[in-house]
């Protein structure tokens, strides 16, 4: 059910915003984030204590990075957030924490269900740089969306550079709370945010 749910979720958002539908559907994003989040978590086929752990760990972690880069510009580069994710903290939306825990959970599912038994740090790794890979195709999107916006609307090397750093210890943390757990609920949301980001840019 909750799999079927997010399919349905993620094609009619592409038809809304492909299509222009409605100038205030892309607004809806936040209540997607929790939603996609919210079905990955009850999904989630471990104990709940080290998921929140988890959760707090990589909420709060991207809140206070997030909020320094945009207010110093020395971590991902010069950016500021648009209206589309919601309220703001210092000029960074609480839902970016929830985006930075849904994307880690997601990652780490994937890295489990293709290496489980590798070490703890060449798994993070790869997670790591799949997250990057996933942020090269949000960008571009970002951007059209007034998610965020770029100064000189370019997208610094730095940013994607920035990700993978952030991301590392957060692998890290993901595999030794949850050791090789893997959600396939996490697993398909993580292909369709690919699906999702690759298919506005056509």
């Amino acid at each position: 059910m909750a799999s079927f749910i997010l399919v349905v979720v993620y094609i009619v958002g592409i038809i809304g915003i492909a299509y222009n539908v409605d100038e205030r559907f892309v607004l809806l994003t936040p209540i997607n984030l929790l939603l996609s989040l919210g079905l990955a978590f009850w999904t989630h086929p471990g104990q709940y204590s080290p998921l929140w752990k988890l959760a707090a760990i990589c909420f709060f972690t991207g809140i206070l990075v997030e909020i320094a880069g945009v207010q110093t510009g020395l971590i991902f580069g010069d950016y500021q957030y648009g209206r589309v994710l919601g309220p703001k903290v210092w000029g960074t939306p609480l839902m970016i924490g929830v985006n930075w825990a849904m994307l880690v959970y997601c990652a780490g599912s994937v890295v489990n269900r293709l290496i489980p038994d590798l070490n703890i740090w060449i798994k993070a790794a790869l997670g790591a740089m799949l997250m990057t890979l996933l942020d090269v195709l949000i960008e571009p999107v970002a951007m059209e969306l007034d998610f965020w916006n770029w100064e000189n609307n370019i997208i610094p090397l730095q940013n994607y550079i920035a990700w993978f750093f952030v991301a590392l210890p957060l692998l890290v943390a993901y595999f030794k709370l949850l050791g090789k757990t893997s959600n396939k609920v996490a697993i398909l949301l993580f292909i369709l945010q690919f699906l999702f980001f690759g298919i506005l840019q056509l």
